[in-house]
């Protein structure tokens, strides 16, 4: 008995002398490993802003935040000047022991390793245990610093350094001791509220309240705070921009842990429930989204999507104005467009001088880096390129009271032989108007009208007025056989409204640094040269004034009897459709059409297009003044003697005075002259 009672007084001895000397030797490693990280750790504001891009931020017409891009860091947040509902929001649902700990809690970890093995996960896949002091340690990456070469983006370096590892799960323990250490919990909470990513490019819980509620985290009241801490357990999948509901819901569990905790009375939390965090408007309203993208395109990447510098935009948005291009494009498609359909559409609205107001990239509001068919998608034009046909026309010296003849004829085209065009529904009228043809869409007269006045000079009004695709030099040019984008034929019919100067259309008015009051950039576009004389300019106002009034584009008519003139443009098997008009204050272009280049059921320009149109127009002049447009009604003529079979013309409207043009009939002896000469 003595002998078994000195062997495990023996062994009693050896295993507290093993384990005693072993936990010296480990006590001896924690404590040097915590000194070293101590020694490693740098001044607290150092560690604040841990981004390497910058941040892009639009402001609008009226200095107003409308966009964002980039990571956002809305500048130094101490913790102490965070608004106590945000530091107890996230204390109750991070670390309620945070003020209590020295850095780790063992039952912490112990309490996640016992629920990661009981659902069957690793023991450190899932629930971690991680205090807030060694979540900062995570996002200091236990001091490493991101590397280009190492990791090809930042989002990758954020990765790796989140992954868990047993290895990492020790050396996260005298890391956060060693922080412990150095800083106060104050200084902790401060490292944390700045550095942590919460979602939508925020970077910090200031960025986060301002690009979330319009207002800085130090403001913030319960419902907010708990929206905004519970962000941190997925910030993408909580993010009150992509569901709100669901960040009500991940918010209401929040207010429950801050009641249960103590930091609420019940009436307070019932209260936050009841009066959950709204989003801002800028951020609820998600406008100017294709804006911003084109913006970011166009813009020097070292400054936009490249930028390591916070960068503010000012532009020409107007969100009034992108809410009712919008708004008018989800009524027409609830109203007219076919349940199940994948049809798109685009709009772009501008001033005279090439300020873009609004632009709609597709039919639904989508993430940033989206197909943009406004600026992107490159579409045959049709029947809306006809205006330049008339406005080389216009400037050549014809008359809108001229006469052409619609009726089938052959061009003999070197090279390539016969081609007879056609009309849209295969009939013909016979002797016509230059503006009747335009407001009818008539197809033979603008051939005839375009191969007289030269196609090279019908070519070079278009270039110059802003279509910068290769246009096709064919008599087939004067049916829009070419391709264009939606913002090149709005600005082209910019030049139009404002008396036939080219414009350039821009978003950008300023940019510069935060911080720096001189911007770095100005405006880039506007007014341009002359393209066509301001005469010829308001003649064809008139001629386009009457496609509204008399002719394919009725349906675009304004309510309100306000004056208005346009296009509408079909394009072959009615793969696309345009409708692209003006009043004195605005320019309006709309494409609708399919990504993959389905035909349109039933679509012309003059029937989808031109009622969101309408209503986009209509949204947009609401309770502004009617101002006339610009124009000149041409001195009626005489119509030639036409054969019995033939109709003649309409009576054109009684003409206001005018400066005689051209001798009556000569415009037409000089398309029959060069029709004869190609064979026509």
């Amino acid at each position: 008995m003595a002998l078994i009672i000195g062997l495990l007084t023996l062994i009693r001895r050896v295993v507290w002398g093993v384990a005693w000397r072993g936990a010296f030797v480990l006590a001896v490693l924690l404590g040097g490993a915590t000194l070293y990280f101590a020694s490693t750790l740098p001044q607290v504001n150092d560690l604040l802003d841990a981004r390497v891009r910058g941040s892009v931020t639009m402001l609008d017409r009226e200095g107003a935040t409308f966009a964002w891009r980039g990571e956002t860091y809305g500048g130094t947040l101490r913790s102490e000047d965070a608004s106590e509902n945000l530091r107890n929001a996230v204390v109750a649902t991070e670390d309620r022991r945070f003020y209590r700990h020295f850095g780790v809690s063992p039952r912490g970890i112990a309490s996640a390793v016992a629920i990661n093995l009981r659902a069957g996960r690793g023991p450190f896949d899932g629930n971690g245990g991680s205090t807030i002091t060694q979540q900062v340690a995570k996002l200091l990456c236990l001091g490493v610093e991101y590397d280009a070469s190492r990791w090809a983006t930042e989002a990758e370096y954020e990765a790796d350094c989140r992954t868990t590892t047993l290895w990492r799960k020790i050396k996260e323990v005298p890391y956060a001791l060693a922080m412990e250490a150095k800083y106060s919990k104050a200084d902790i909470l401060t490292i944390y509220f700045n550095r942590v990513y919460l979602g939508a490019g925020a970077r910090g819980f200031e960025a986060a309240a301002e690009r979330y509620f319009g207002k800085s985290a130090r403001n913030v009241d319960p419902a907010e705070a708990a929206m905004l801490a519970g962000l941190l357990r997925a910030p993408s999948y909580y993010a009150p921009t992509n569901n709100l509901q669901r960040a009500i819901d991940r918010a209401n569990v929040i207010v429950g842990l801050m009641e249960e905790q103590g930091y609420l009375t019940a009436e307070q939390a019932q209260y936050a429930r009841s009066h959950p965090a709204q989003l801002s408007g800028a951020a609820n309203d998600r406008s100017g989204g294709f804006f911003a993208d084109w913006l970011m395109e166009s813009g020097p990447d070292f400054l936009t999507r490249d930028t390591t510098e916070d960068v503010i935009i000012n532009t020409t948005m107007d969100q009034r104005i992108q809410r009712a291009a919008q708004d008018a494009v989800t009524q027409i498609f609830k109203e007219k467009v076919s349940e199940g359909s994948k049809a798109q559409t685009a709009v772009i609205v501008m001033s005279a001088d090439g300020a873009v107001r609004a632009m709609v990239g597709g039919r639904t509001v989508a993430p940033a880096g989206s197909f943009n068919r406004a600026v992107q998608a490159r579409r045959q034009t049709g029947s809306a390129f006809k205006p330049f046909v008339y406005a080389a026309a216009m400037d050549a010296g014809f008359s809108p009271a001229d006469f052409v003849e619609d009726k089938p004829f052959t061009l003999n085209i070197p090279g390539s032989g016969p081609w007879t065009p056609s009309n849209y529904d295969h009939t013909f009228s016979g002797v016509v108007t230059l503006t009747h043809a335009l407001a009818h869409s008539l197809n033979i007269p603008a051939v005839r009208v375009s191969e007289a006045v030269g196609r090279e000079k019908v070519i070079d009004v278009a270039q110059k007025f802003g279509i910068h695709s290769n246009l096709v030099n064919s008599p087939s040019l004067a049916l829009g056989v070419s391709e264009a984008t939606l913002l090149e034929m709005t600005g082209a019919y910019a030049g139009i409204l404002n008396g036939g100067m080219s414009v350039e259309p821009y978003g950008l008015t300023s940019l510069r640094l935060r911080g720096d009051d001189a911007p770095l950039m100005g405006q880039e576009g506007g007014m341009g040269e002359r393209v066509i004389s301001d005469e010829a300019a308001q003649l064809l106002t008139y001629m386009m004034t009457q496609v509204i009034e008399n002719g394919t584009g009725r349906r675009a008519r304004l309510p309100d009897g306000r004056e208005a003139a346009g296009k509408t443009g079909t394009t072959q098997a009615a793969r696309d459709a345009w409708f692209v008009g003006f009043t004195a204050d605005y320019v309006v272009g709309v494409w609708m059409g399919y990504d993959d280049n389905t035909p349109l059921k039933g679509t012309t320009g003059g029937g989808l297009p031109a009622d969101i149109w309408r209503e986009v127009m209509t949204r947009v002049e609401q309770g502004t003044p009617k101002e006339p447009l610009r124009k000149i009604v041409p001195e009626p003529r005489t119509p030639p003697a036409a054969p019995t079979n033939a109709p003649v013309a309409e009576a054109q409207p009684q003409p206001q005075p005018q400066r005689q043009r051209q001798e009556p009939n000569v415009a037409e002896r000089i398309i029959n002259d060069v029709m004869r000469a190609f064979g026509g």
